[in-house]
């Protein structure tokens, strides 16, 4: 898709979102139950759109948070709901919202103790349910949660994902039950949904250190000592979003040399570069959006590694003087190949490497040479959740920049992904190692060849992308890709035998994996070659070619 002209420009005020207007249609529009676009639906982050467009709006929120609240209620989950928001203008009114109706059905509610003002990260409320239901002995009743955030999309967006009590995203049983729930409360017209007045409701919750037990809990996950003590400088950049005080709070707790390189809050993000579609976006995995730190880092900024978080801090950016912005499949395998490497010599050698499907081969082949075990799972971080909460996957990652990994001792610290975690990773790494991330990486590509990865997106209808979820191996005639022999045409995941909902056509060198959008007419192709950019290219339009002729077929 083509690039737009000012991707990695700074924003201008005809790109900011009307941010009254927006606040507004949360309220005053009421959407269309009978209008799939109007209807609630969980993807694999939780609900998300515009109340411009009829899609969060203040009905999916009342709806869908006493559809909660009826499933925790059969699920038998008693204890406290830790609820958090992200800095986006439709998260307050739809935290406030959600409030009404918990505290409206008896649900014991914990709020940041700082209260509308606060922003809460996605992994600190996973922390806060993880420490509620396995750290705290004599704790009352099973915690879950849920996070108001759209996570890096744009300024007009929201979002609303539940965490249950394992404190990672809900699996697709819960989401279906919840969803279907709030649709038929949505077409009853909200007949069934209790709530009760705001400020009773804000009476009623309870307060929640959030940061503090977040911020206290870091060196059982990280080797702060040995960044302290190495004096590595760090620029941390929340990019307008919920870490902001995180970071400030980090460097204070622990003495590190970390300046947070922009503490502005916006709800119009007017600060931000626009991402390579011309929309502000605060995706810290694309150069255009990160175009601001990058710049700063070629202009002499004086920091060994800079890091980068979208608005709810569950993705990660990192940027080091020598490689600018890393790519993200080339962190998840220097991250792995440093954690499994030695730096944790706690994990059991059994404990896997969890990534999904539309990673890079890189990783298999890292994985490979430390002679661990590699586990690859569908699109979606909710796949590594029982391995991350039991202890059998030490390290877990997508290719969009979201990954966690187990404690020091091989305990559970986040069961959904953590940013702020995979950035002060990076500044592990050159503390114990002398190098940056990015220059191990130079490394690898020496030991193991130099992939070429992109993905692009083709046309596709709903009734294709529908087809397209249901392929078998038999619907793929092709025996060739790229010049090399198929070796493995895939509809489920080798990890786990899960459905990938869609294909995924492997060969010694090459492989795709086409996915359905789930909010555009188009379908995905993930794409990589260790053959170079060239044979990439042969490998796309060829996938296209597969992929539309078992469609057709």
């Amino acid at each position: 898709m083509a690039r737009h002209e000012r991707a990695g420009q700074p924003a201008q005020e005809q790109d900011l979102v009307d941010v009254e207007a927006l606040v507004r249609a949360y309220t005053q529009i009421v959407p269309d139950p009978d209008d799939v676009d109007q209807q609630v639906a969980f993807g694999t982050s939780g609900h998300r759109g515009s109340a411009l467009d009829a899609a969060f709006n203040e009905h999916h929120i009342l709806a869908t948070t006493q559809a909660i609240c009826e499933y925790r209620l059969e699920q038998g989950t008693e204890g406290p709901l830790f609820i958090g928001k992200d800095t986006h203008a439709l998260s307050a009114p739809a935290w406030r919202s959600a409030l009404e109706v918990l505290v409206a059905n008896g649900v014991d509610v914990r709020v940041d103790r700082e209260g509308e003002a606060a922003y809460t990260p996605t992994p600190a409320v996973s922390r806060a349910i993880l420490a509620h239901n396995r750290e705290r002995p004599g704790a009352t009743g099973t915690a879950d949660g849920i996070v108001v955030t759209p996570s890096h999309n744009p300024p007009r967006d929201g979002g609303f994902k539940y965490n249950p009590p394992h404190g990672g995203p809900a699996d697709t049983d819960a989401t279906g039950w919840i969803a279907d729930r709030a649709n038929e409360l949505l077409r009853l017209g909200l007949e069934g949904v209790r709530r009760v007045p705001l400020e009773e409701a804000l009476g009623a919750v309870e307060p929640y250190d959030f940061m503090g037990e977040y911020v206290r809990a870091l060196p059982r996950v990280v080797d702060l000592d040995a960044i302290r003590e190495a004096g590595v400088r760090i620029g941390a950049d929340p990019l307008g979003g919920a870490s902001v005080h995180y970071w400030q709070a980090i460097a204070d707790e622990h003495g590190l040399d970390l300046t947070v390189v922009n503490p502005d809050v916006d709800p119009t993000w007017r600060f931000m570069t626009l991402d390579w579609d011309g929309k502000i976006r605060m995706d810290c995995s694309s150069p255009d959006a990160m175009a601001s730190l990058i710049g700063a880092m070629e202009d002499g900024a004086t920091y060994d590694v800079a890091t980068g978080n979208d608005a709810d801090a569950d993705r990660h950016g990192i940027v080091t003087p020598d490689g600018g912005l890393m790519n993200p499949n080339h962190y998840l395998a220097v991250a792995i190949d440093y954690l499994y490497g030695g730096a944790r010599p706690e994990w059991p050698q059994d404990v896997a490497v969890g990534k999904t499907l539309v990673s890079s081969s890189m990783i298999d082949r890292v994985v490979e040479a430390l002679g661990r075990r590699l586990l690859e799972v569908p699109v979606g971080f909710k796949w590594f959740v029982p391995g991350l909460l039991e202890g059998s996957i030490g390290f877990g990652g997508e290719e969009s920049a979201g990954a966690s990994f187990l404690c020091r001792d091989g305990s559970v610290w986040s069961t959904d992904k953590d940013g702020i975690i995979l950035a002060l990773l990076a500044a592990e790494i050159i503390a114990r190692t002398g190098r940056t991330p990015s220059q191990r990486y130079a490394e690898l590509v020496t030991e193991h060849g130099d992939p070429a990865y992109a993905r692009v997106d083709a046309p596709a209808d709903r009734e294709a992308k529908a087809k397209l979820k249901k392929l078998s191996a038999e619907d793929v005639a092709a025996d060739a890709l790229g010049g090399e022999p198929i070796t493995a045409v895939l509809t489920q995941a080798p990890g786990n035998g899960a459905a990938i909902g869609g294909l995924k056509v492997t060969t010694a060198s090459a492989w795709f994996a086409a996915r359905p959008s789930g909010t555009e007419d188009v379908y995905k192709i993930y794409a990589e070659s260790f053959q170079g950019p060239q044979h990439l290219a042969q490998v796309q339009r060829e996938a296209q070619e597969v992929v539309d002729a078992a469609l057709r077929g």
